[in-house]
């Protein structure tokens, strides 16, 4: 570990004492302290006590510019006026009630008004909405195999648990990636079922199909792979994806789970201008509430409609949830909003990459819509394998020290990125870039003698 580093955290345990203290107390009756598994780091988590806007404030009242947002899901940032007073006027008339009514429709309007699909269905994760997606394209195809590219990540289910964070030796040739469970518990089945293929490299889907004739259902991505930080589709990767699934008789699911809201009006499609068959929404489509949505074809949706494939859910189109929705895509994820958060991303990015050419840092900006991430590479990554060369504790030395200086840049995990919603204002973007270059020059010092480091071995 760096020295630079010890000193960081230890000035955020000097900060943190309450954290620390609830932390402590969380572990007697919950695993790891935390609610989610991605919640939980060293030496422990920050835990949260109230968000306004574009801050959030922690147990000991630290206040921190938000980056995290609920790992992306904040776009809307906390307590949106809009959203805030459609939730408001729909609590007094009841919260959930297991019955139809008319926000499906008009929510269901607003969301193939901006897809390229024709009917929807909704849910209240990003798991549900992966999970269902990949369930209709089996039944629509009659077949059982899909393909999903190593390192993304697709929620919780056991289709979705299959090479997420897979480890040499097991995850085989790049050429031709191992199906590697994500842990305990995920059946034989489900890797059987799950092909691997390798992002920007459509030789290694080729060869999925090439090996499984007749087999495959669907090839399931996000548009860009955000299990890795940021990681951008090559030209004419996506592009090529359509034309294989198209030849091949599969269909090509975007997981818009994390694009869906925050590339811009009409997410990943209209961004990229690729038409996939099927999208799965969640995380920003809810403002701050539970909410997924995925949508497709008409005449694949029917198999809904014929009672051939079965989909439902007790909490599915919550009042508030859709509420909230509601006014999301029609208050907060406007045209002008994504605007208003394109100027900060390029103030943002801008700045960032000024600082890092003045400090000789080895490392580069990732940016597309709402989200941006610092690589620390010393050239762009292109998939799963090369995000794995990372040096974790000067990742871990960037997030400290942002975070002892107020900013949170992004989740904790180093394969996560920030988000900025549309409360961050341009003060809010300059007080992170001051904070960025305070702490890049102990980066940059930090990276340079661990190189060598490495040479002088």
């Amino acid at each position: 570990m760096y020295p630079a580093l010890d000193k960081e955290i230890a000035t955020f345990e000097r900060r943190t004492p309450k954290s620390a203290e609830a932390h402590k107390k969380n572990l007697k009756r919950i695993p790891l302290g935390v609610a989610s598994n991605y919640r939980a780091y060293d030496p422990y988590p920050i835990f949260v006590k109230e968000g306004q806007g574009s801050h959030f404030r922690d147990l000991d009242g630290n206040d921190y510019i938000d980056h995290n947002l609920c790992f992306g899901a904040l776009m809307a940032g906390h307590c949106h006026p809009a959203v805030m007073k459609a939730v408001a006027e729909r609590l007094h008339l009841g919260t959930m009630f297991g019955m139809p009514h008319d926000m499906e429709w008009q929510l269901a309007e607003e969301i193939c008004q901006r897809f390229p699909v024709e009917m929807v269905r909704f849910g209240n994760s990003g798991t549900e909405a992966t999970m269902h997606a990949i369930r209709l394209a089996r039944a629509a195809t009659g077949r059982d195999k899909i393909v999903k590219f190593e390192g993304g990540y697709h929620g919780l289910h056991d289709s979705a648990l299959v090479s997420v964070k897979p480890h040499a030796p097991e995850f085989g040739e790049i050429t031709a990636p191992i199906s590697v469970p994500g842990g305990l518990g995920v059946p034989k089945s489900a890797l059987a079922n799950v092909l691997v293929a390798t992002f920007n490299d459509l030789a290694t889907v080729e060869l999925r199909f090439k090996q499984n004739p007749g087999e495959i259902a669907a090839i399931i991505l996000e548009p860009i792979l955000m299990n890795v930080g940021l990681c951008m589709p090559q030209p004419g990767f996506l592009e090529g994806l359509r034309e294989i699934a198209i030849k091949n008789g599969a269909l090509l699911i975007f997981d818009e789970v994390k694009t869906g809201a925050k590339l811009g009006w009409g997410g990943a499609s209209e961004y990229f201008g690729v038409k996939p068959d099927m999208i799965c929404l969640a995380k920003s489509i809810g403002g701050g509430l539970p909410l997924a949505a995925f949508g497709t074809h008409k005449s694949v949706m029917d198999l809904i409609s014929q009672h051939k494939v079965f989909h439902g859910g007790t909490y599915n189109t919550n009042p508030v949830s859709m509420a909230a929705g509601l006014a999301t895509f029609r208050e907060v994820l406007s045209r002008e909003n994504y605007t208003h958060v394109n100027k900060l991303s390029t103030r943002l990015t801008n700045g960032y990459r000024k600082t890092i050419a003045k400090v000789g840092l080895q490392g580069y900006i990732a940016s597309a819509g709402a989200n941006g991430a610092l690589m620390l590479y010393p050239r762009e990554i292109r998939n799963y394998r090369d995000w794995t060369t990372i040096d974790i504790d000067l990742w871990r030395h960037y997030w400290f020290a942002m975070v002892n200086r107020g900013v949170m840049a992004q989740p904790y995990w180093w394969d996560e990125q920030w988000t900025i919603s549309v409360q961050h204002t341009e003060a809010d973007i300059d007080r992170h870039l001051a904070a960025f270059e305070d702490v890049a020059p102990a980066l940059a010092k930090a990276q340079q003698e661990r190189t060598a480091e490495v040479v002088a071995h």
